[in-house]
């Protein structure tokens, strides 16, 4: 009975927050633009993609919340020693490199998928698990150049720091800034920054393509909405390509909040549009320096011990 009324209290709460989101005005720039301006975290466990044990619940109940917690505080604690020596050099970073929040989305969804209903990104096509199988492969053999690493790894766009915007293990801190023609967002992770231009322009050529494709924005009422194309086909957002179409809007909610939303478009990637929800908070900031490519010494490493594992090999013959 005391669970029963905690959940109804918890759904009557979430019911008021809502209402009074809907009658939320943002305030205005001095052109009359709502004003997105600020420092901004999206830093939250909510999970990508529904778990399987909360299939079909679109929203975490109190006891749901704080149980898959603590099974995430077990699991992604990294202070504890693993069985053998090579594990746990290959847990890398302990816990105090790591900044991802302790808690859940205040929408208190079950995923950041939102669309399927299910919470699940749907399915990549035949020519996108292709894709991804040949990537793969080449991940698993020995790098001859840079090239042959990742877009991370090589220190020019952590994946999920946008676009999309979603939250990672640490430096999930963006900060917008306004004029009338620009939106200006910096984003902390791999210290990128996001020029969207406002004065109605159409994309650049298809041959242009950015490393984080090209944006073109305008406001519709109180909502940011910002169109990308042209990414690069090593771009892959979760198996994307580069037909990736994404549609991202912002919108101010309540004082301290935006609820930011992105639909990933790519026919020739994905058997279905999808979906996703991310609610930001105001955080006092600053920004850090995120100075990952200047000091990227485990690049030049790696590719001397793949160098050393080349030689060792051909020892053996």
């Amino acid at each position: 009975m005391v669970y029963r009324s905690r959940l109804f209290l918890a759904l009557l709460l979430l019911a008021v927050v809502i209402a009074a989101q809907a009658q939320y005005k943002a305030p205005r720039t001095p052109e009359g633009q709502p004003d997105l301006q600020g420092i901004w975290s999206n830093a939250s466990l909510t999970p990508f993609e529904r778990p399987a044990a909360l299939a079909g619940k679109e929203f975490f109940t109190e006891k749901e919340a704080a149980d898959y917690l603590h099974q995430l505080s077990q699991q992604n604690n990294r202070d504890k020693r693993a069985a053998t020596p090579e594990e746990d050099v290959g847990q890398a970073y302990n816990e105090a490199w790591f900044d991802r929040g302790s808690q859940l989305s205040p929408n208190m969804r079950t995923s950041v998928v939102v669309d399927p209903k299910d919470g699940r990104v749907p399915a990549l096509t035949a020519a996108a698990r292709a894709a991804a199988s040949k990537r793969a492969g080449q991940l698993r053999g020995l790098a001859e150049t840079p090239r042959d690493f990742t877009l991370n790894v090589r220190c020019l766009l952590w994946g999920t720091a946008g676009p999309p915007m979603l939250p990672g293990p640490y430096n999930n801190n963006y900060q917008i800034l306004q004029t009338k023609d620009y939106v200006a967002i910096q984003v902390e992770m791999i210290h990128d920054t996001r020029i969207i231009p406002l004065d109605g322009r159409k994309h650049v050529d298809p041959a242009v393509r950015p490393w984080m494709g090209d944006s073109i924005g305008h406001f519709e009422g109180d909502t940011l909405i910002v169109d990308t194309t042209n990414f690069r086909d090593d771009y892959n957002f979760r198996g994307s390509d580069a037909n990736l179409h994404l549609i991202e809007r912002f919108t101010r909610t309540a004082p301290g909040a935006i609820r930011y939303q992105f639909t990933v478009d790519d026919p020739s990637a994905f058997t279905h549009q999808w979906t996703g929800e991310v609610m930001m908070t105001s955080a006092s900031g600053p920004l850090y320096e995120y100075a990952c490519h200047e000091g990227n010494e485990a690049l030049a490493d790696m590719l001397r011990g793949a160098r050393a594992q080349e030689k060792a090999a051909q020892g053996k013959k």
